[in-house]
């Protein structure tokens, strides 16, 4: 008897390492990109994944395969395809918070070969917006939408996308192919300046999504869903060690979080509209959680399951 694999997730964007400058001069290297922490916080909650991604055969590239594949991310054959490995540099202020400088060359292998029984799929908009992959991109997402549930972050860096008006029509784009959305206030004041987070999450909300969350820093989770449900949900008090990942880390646990309640995959899509306000709060919280714990240690470093418990 042939045993089927378990649906999985599938994660496509770049992988990187992140050099971290501190106030105090000290430089630290810790693999990084947002889709493949994403991967690595699905990997690190137990859950099957694939990274379709693009690095090279370098010691960077070493670093990054290493965390992968610890953290149990399956890397899409081809991934390891570029000349070198992307790098971002990522600038620490006061209270721990980056700004991004990147030397980064993005493709999506053309050997590439995604396994069929896919329960979500998702990305950020730097892997759309940068040639020659951003097309390829896009067409798998979009063909994505017949099988998965589509999840998406602007994961607005404007050292690549230029100016809000030139990046908006993309981001609108890839809004439109999303299911879930996650961004944080600081996207959408980039994004959309002069104009609420929440106002902004409910248009989106109303455009075809089934749900937006709205990271907010220490002011908390603000999300709005297709069906007119609207939460908030406090931040945890931590201690900041850095910024970096924490994002990436909610996304990873609202991910799984919807995995856990039954409501991914497209023949889902009506239930994930219509998802309640008790489930939709419980699953902010434990985000919220896991982002808290990332936040706690430098680097992007998202907590293991057991340390959930």
């Amino acid at each position: 008897m042939t045993v089927m694999p378990p649906p999985c997730a599938v994660v496509v964007g770049e992988a990187l390492v992140d050099v971290v400058r501190r106030l105090d001069g000290g430089v630290e290297e810790h693999p990084g990109g947002s889709p493949a922490n994403v991967a690595i916080g699905l990997g690190r909650l137990g859950r099957p994944v694939e990274l379709l991604t693009w690095f090279g055969h370098d010691p960077y590239g070493e670093l990054v395969r290493g965390h992968l594949e610890e953290s149990a991310v399956h890397i899409v054959a081809g991934s390891d395809g570029a000349v070198s490995t992307p790098v971002a540099i990522a600038t620490l202020d006061a209270a721990g918070a980056a700004t991004y400088t990147f030397d980064l060359d993005w493709q999506v292998p053309a050997t590439a070969r995604l396994p069929r029984d896919v329960v979500v799929m998702h990305s950020s908009t730097i892997g759309a917006a940068l040639a020659p992959g951003g097309a390829a991109v896009l067409d798998i997402l979009a063909a994505a939408r017949e099988r998965s549930t589509v999840t998406y972050d602007p994961n607005i860096r404007p050292a690549l996308l230029g100016a809000a008006a030139q990046a908006r029509p993309l981001v609108e784009r890839l809004v439109g192919l999303a299911d879930v959305i996650k961004a944080s206030d600081e996207d959408l004041d980039w994004l959309e300046p002069g104009v609420t987070a929440g106002d902004v999450a409910a248009r989106w909300a109303a455009a075809g999504p089934a749900l937006v969350v709205v990271t907010r820093g220490g002011a908390g989770v603000l999300a709005v869903t297709a069906g007119g449900v609207s939460v908030e949900v406090a931040a945890e008090k931590v201690t900041v060690a850095d910024t970096v990942g924490a994002g990436d880390s909610f996304m990873s646990g609202l991910i799984d979080g919807l995995w856990t309640a039954g409501l991914l995959g497209a023949d889902r899509r009506v239930a994930l509209a219509a998802i309640d306000a008790d489930t939709l709060t419980g699953i902010l919280r434990r985000s919220a959680r896991i982002a808290a714990i990332t936040v706690s240690r430098a680097g992007a470093n998202p907590p293991w399951s057991p340390e959930l418990s």
